[in-house]
């Protein structure tokens, strides 16, 4: 029997991976049925159920590269020598993503899906897991870079950096659930409506009330 290359069992699993995420956006995770995953991918049941036991365990797959390619963007972009500010970072970030969508893909396809993550994540405890390592790595990975604002004097130096840090992390998620639920919202409106925000100044009269 010819041996299976590496590359070939790759791109089989990359073939259910694309046909199942294309069904999920479509249909949901719960409406969507095995078959489905099976007449999206063009693949025999034989052939997908060699990757995976199950349709949860796709969902499973689906949901930590969704994860994934937020937390690996931030972190190269989180690298530069001189940190990014958050309004930097975001366009750069979200404009990167943006960028990364595929020939004939909807913008708002990232964001529809990791809403449905979310949300699954509340029901299913292998899936919550799942969310929770990610958003914990997410937060350690931001209060790294507010350590670095604080030391080059940009946030108060006795702000607590995973307070700070979480804070930000809000801000994404708003962005990706206002990109979900309605588009129209484009990466260098995001950060100017940011460094407006950061930037206001309150009147002193406000201090006495």
């Amino acid at each position: 029997m010819a041996r299976v290359s590496a590359e070939h069992l790759e791109a089989r699993r990359r073939q259910i991976l694309d046909g199942a995420r294309r069904c999920f956006l479509s249909n949901g995770f719960h409406a969507t049925s095995m078959q489905d995953v099976l007449k999206e991918s063009g693949l025999s049941a034989g052939a997908v159920y060699r990757y995976f036991r199950s349709k949860e365990e796709i969902i499973a797959a689906v949901a930590e590269e969704a994860l994934e390619t937020i937390r690996s963007s931030f972190d190269r972009v989180a690298a530069a020598d001189v940190p990014p500010t958050p309004d930097e970072l975001f366009t750069e970030v979200f404009g990167r993503l943006r960028e990364s969508v595929g020939a004939g893909e909807d913008a708002r396809e990232l964001p529809r899906l990791l809403v449905q993550v979310w949300s699954e994540g509340l029901r299913n405890p292998t899936l919550a897991e799942t969310v929770t390592t990610a958003y914990g790595q997410l937060s350690k990975q931001w209060a790294r870079l507010v350590e670095d604002y604080q030391a080059r004097g940009w946030v108060d130096p006795e702000a607590d950096t995973m307070h700070v840090a979480r804070i930000l992390i809000g801000a994404v998620q708003g962005y990706f659930v206002q990109q979900a639920l309605w588009g129209g919202i484009t990466p260098e409106e995001f950060a100017k409506g940011l460094r407006a925000l950061v930037s206001m100044s309150v009147p002193e009269s406000r201090d006495a009330d």
